[in-house]
């Protein structure tokens, strides 16, 4: 197994050795440190670690600015603080700047190592996630609509999708929370929510907002047996689903997400429908 590379960022000769000594000890390789902002953008530029311990006061600057330089460089490198103080407002600061765990001096090491396994084991588990995520929705979105409707789906390719996009008239936004979050947004016309809706009641539908509620529903049991999927091959990942949440309307626009997503444009007999899903680690 390749070793997980450690940059320790530390103003203290004293606090390095201690640190260095108990990552060396359980197989971490210690890859450089740094004691002032120029330094560390310097040594984690050069060496590209996976993980970075940061200590909160140092020369001219502070750790969350260290931290937000880190992620200039590159943002996937997860950061740890070690600091003797420890506060609310210091814990809630941290956490807006994406670091990633926070420990407080005098260093026990056995909960340095377990929080750096856990930093680790969920950027791991998030990877298996990111990797099976969408087929497990397009499965769950594609027996979905055979079980209500009796008919089958076709799939375009997958595509990244982060752009705004115009609605066809209706669309559903359901939340995913747990370990690791995201959305799923189901997108259709107006005349194929009611086609579709009118199959699924075996009627006509009496109104815009029965259309609407039924889309409403058809989305969160989607969006919930795929979470119940995911949970299955994972129970880390601990998903659940929010009420969902409906737009339609003319010239209505999917906004821009904050994260990666996957899209793909479905053929029903209802017409086409947008099925769009991402997710993001807990830590951004």
């Amino acid at each position: 197994m390749e070793k997980v590379k450690v940059v320790i960022v530390d103003d203290s000769p004293f606090s390095i050795n201690v640190i260095r000594d108990i990552l060396e000890d359980k197989g971490f390789e210690v890859v450089g440190e740094a004691g002032n902002l120029q330094e560390v953008i310097n040594v984690v530029q050069d060496t590209r670690p996976q993980l970075v311990t940061m200590d909160m006061t140092l020369p001219g600057t502070d750790g969350l600015e260290c931290t937000r330089e880190i992620h200039k460089i590159d943002e996937k490198i997860k950061v740890i603080v070690i600091s003797s103080m420890m506060d609310e407002e210091i814990l809630k600061k941290a956490k807006q700047s994406r670091v990633s765990g926070y420990i407080q001096k005098p260093i026990d090491p056995e909960e340095l190592i377990a929080q750096i396994e856990k930093v680790i084991s969920s950027d791991k588990i998030f990877k298996e996630l990111e990797e099976s995520y969408f087929n497990t929705f397009k499965e769950a979105f594609s027996g979905g609509v055979t079980r209500f409707t009796k008919t089958i789906t076709a799939f375009d390719e997958d595509k990244k999708s982060n752009d705004v996009e115009v609605s066809r008239g209706i669309s559903v936004v359901i939340g995913i929370i747990g370990n690791f979050s995201g959305r799923m947004i189901i997108d259709l016309s107006n005349k194929s929510a009611e086609n579709m809706a009118k199959v699924m009641l075996r009627r006509d539908p009496k109104n815009q907002e029965e259309i609407l509620n039924v889309m409403g529903e058809f989305a969160n049991i989607i969006a919930g047996n795929a979470c119940s999927m995911m949970n299955r091959k994972n129970k880390v990942y601990g998903l659940r689903v929010a009420p969902p949440t409906i737009f339609y309307g003319e010239s209505i626009k999917i906004s821009k997400s904050k994260i990666d997503t996957l899209s793909v444009l479905t053929h029903t007999d209802f017409g086409e429908i947008l099925l769009n899903v991402g997710f993001k680690r807990g830590d951004e």
